[in-house]
């Protein structure tokens, strides 16, 4: 097991390095360029479109705007807003924060063309249902002889779906706010096959698996009906709390961002040196927040009911901006104006116990640990259901949509197996799959953006114009 942690680490540490570094920042920035920065000038209307104004109910497709960007959403504002953001600081000190922001800027402009050719390219499954994602893009788009990449895409994306890393980072947030608390022994263990498994951890895995199975069999509309009820509970919760906090050191912000932006190019305090490292470490993060490029958001925006691919384009534009810029940015503040990551600086692991540690020293009584795990909570299982439905999505790509939702038995056994293992592998893992899930996506892209370029003058036109009202 020691060997196949190590193979994994080492190829993740490798790919996420300059070969990702070309294709995921280079090609949100070539997207930019390209568009001519249109997008960016039309988050108003964005917002419209989210707020049910260009809803069209008899059109093809599973879900509405709204109901797309809130899966979307539940399954990127999850743990890699908490415990990614922490690894990020202290791996890659206060710098890699900046370098956060710029990816997530590229991943504006990523996810308007990911996203737009998702609808622009459906598909249809072996049960006649309309579908959109990478693998559809890929197929009708590109064409036939390129069904190999689509195939790829799917094999990799059943790893990349699994729930490994929320189980676990849940699982270890609970053992530390819960058990305590309850008077519950976390460290009572039994040996399984040569590792230690904590009795903790496995009721937590055994009790997640019963939730999450409540909701993943129903499907994406229920999925989608439950995450569109999450989402902003979760995200107005957190941030009141990040509010509240800042509201104490308010003094120190200043300061805070401007260690940020120095930080991001001189290149200190940081796990493995130099400037290179820092933006390796915030590129990863965001990549991991936000998921911009790596192909999981396309497939839920490719189902919404709309024939306009631009418009829904526009609206899966706005993940990026409310996942990176503004709650890992939150995350990032509290971590920063407490402190508590000068220790653990030089880490590759910090994770939950770094910002679980900041918000108890923020609000006294350990109120501030209590209200975080709640947040975590709701992050956590959001998440758990949003993701079974890409993995459920390859799979009925490959072997037919009457044995997609086998996944989903997969996905639930998985569940109690991140709970119990090391956070080192499981983050690793996920981070090689959405590595190697982002090359089949952007070399799609890239070669079918002038497709996209094309259909946002005529649809830019149109909505001057007024023809939609």
């Amino acid at each position: 097991m020691e060997l196949i942690e190590t193979a994994v680490r080492d190829f993740s540490n490798w790919i996420w390095g300059i070969p990702l570094l070309i294709l995921v920042m280079g090609g949100g920035l070539f997207f930019m360029v390209y568009s001519k920065f249109s997008p960016f000038l039309y988050f108003r209307h964005a917002v419209n479109v989210l707020r049910g104004k260009y809803d069209e109910k008899d059109k093809e497709g599973q879900i509405s705007h709204y109901e797309a960007l809130s899966t979307a959403i539940a399954s990127t504002v999850g743990m890699g807003n908490i415990s990614g953001v922490a690894v990020a600081i202290t791996a890659g000190g206060p710098g890699a924060i900046f370098w956060m922001w710029v990816s997530a800027f590229f991943g504006i402009a990523t996810k308007f063309f990911t996203c737009t050719l998702a609808v622009m390219y459906r598909g249809k499954d072996s049960e006649g249902e309309v579908r959109g994602g990478p693998m559809y893009v890929i197929t009708e788009g590109l064409g036939e002889k390129w069904r190999p990449l689509a195939v790829f895409f799917c094999i990799v994306g059943l790893v990349g779906a699994l729930p490994i890393f929320q189980a676990n980072q849940l699982t270890a947030a609970l053992n530390t706010i819960l058990g305590p608390a309850v008077g519950y022994d976390t460290t009572s263990s039994f040996n399984l096959l040569g590792a230690n498994v904590a009795y903790s951890s496995l009721i937590t895995g055994l009790v997640l698996t019963v939730l999450v199975s409540t909701v993943i069999f129903g499907g994406i509309k229920k999925i989608s009906k439950v995450a569109s009820k999450l989402v902003p509970s979760m995200v107005v919760m957190y941030f009141i709390l990040v509010i509240f906090i800042l509201l104490q050191n308010a003094s120190q912000i200043p300061g805070i961002f401007g260690s940020i932006i120095d930080e991001a190019f001189t290149g200190n305090a940081i796990l493995g040196g130099g400037l290179g490292a820092i933006i390796i470490q915030g590129v990863r993060r965001a990549a991991f927040s936000n998921e911009a490029g790596i192909g999981t958001a396309p497939m839920v925006h490719g189902d919404t009911k709309t024939d306009e691919p631009v418009r829904e384009g526009l609206v899966a534009m706005l993940g990026p901006a409310i996942d990176t810029l503004i709650v890992c940015t939150l995350t990032a503040l509290v971590i920063l104006s407490t402190g508590v990551y000068k220790p653990y600086l030089g880490e590759s692991i910090g994770g939950i116990p770094v910002t679980l540690e900041a918000f108890n020293q923020a609000i006294p009584g350990g109120a501030g640990g209590y209200l975080l795990g709640l947040c975590i909570l709701i992050f956590a299982v959001s998440t758990l259901l949003s993701y079974s439905y890409y993995g459920v999505k390859c799979m009925s790509f490959m072997l037919g949509a009457k044995r997609g939702n086998l996944y989903n038995y997969i996905y639930i056994g998985t569940i109690i197996v991140g709970s119990v293992a090391s956070l080192d592998f499981v983050f690793t893992l996920i981070d090689s799959s959405f590595a190697l899930m982002a090359i089949p996506t952007m070399v799609s892209a890239v070669i079918l953006a002038p497709k996209v370029v094309k259909a946002s003058k005529v649809y830019f036109a149109k909505l001057k114009g007024g023809e939609f009202s």
